[in-house]
Parts: C-alpha cells; structure tokens; sequence
C-alpha cells in the first residue's frame, strides 16, 4: 500500500498527551497545527528509513494555515494520524518543500 492510501483511509488524528506536551516544550509547536499541515498543499510525505520500529514511521512535510513550515514524524494506527514529534523546517527542508511549492 503506497502512502497516499493510507493517508486517504485515515479519518483523523491520536494524540498522546506526553508527545503534545514534548512538541510545544521543545518546539513551541501546538497539536493543532500539525494537524493542519495535512489538509494544505503542498503536502510532501515520505517512509522514515531512520527510525526502524515495529510500526512504519512516516515524516511530511507542510505548511499550516498561518504558513509556518513543519517537518512532523508521524505513524498511523487504526486509520488514525498519531503525531510522534513536530518542528520547524531545517533550511534544507524548506529548499526541497519549496520546490513542490512551484
């Protein structure tokens, strides 16, 4: 299954208050707004080779409404998003999510 179909079974979002607390104490990034990122354009999803684990870790990269860039680390139980950490763009995401933008 490619990632695009199981982003389009998804029917909302886990939160695990522990990762909702760690993404705004380090990152000053609220739930909310990762949240955002996958209902604008452009979304860029891809497989997390990094963190091998027993559940298949997914990163994208977006925008939020108010246009803040977010790199966010998530996985998906039961048709749901569970955001695992969320920040901002390095410099070299922002140049790979830039040109999707055009």
């Amino acid at each position: 299954m490619t990632i695009e179909e199981i982003l389009a079974k998804c029917t909302g979002f886990e939160w695990d208050d522990q990762n909702v607390e760690k993404n705004w104490a380090i990152h000053r990034v609220a739930f909310w707004e990762c949240e955002e990122i996958f209902f604008n354009e452009p979304l860029i999803v891809a497989k997390d080779a990094k963190h091998l684990s027993a559940e298949q870790r997914f990163y994208a990269l977006g925008q939020t409404n108010g246009g803040r860039l977010l790199f966010v680390v998530f996985t998906v139980r039961d048709n749901l998003i569970r955001v695992i950490s969320a920040r901002d763009m390095t410099r070299k995401e922002k140049k790979v999510y830039q040109t999707y933008e055009e």
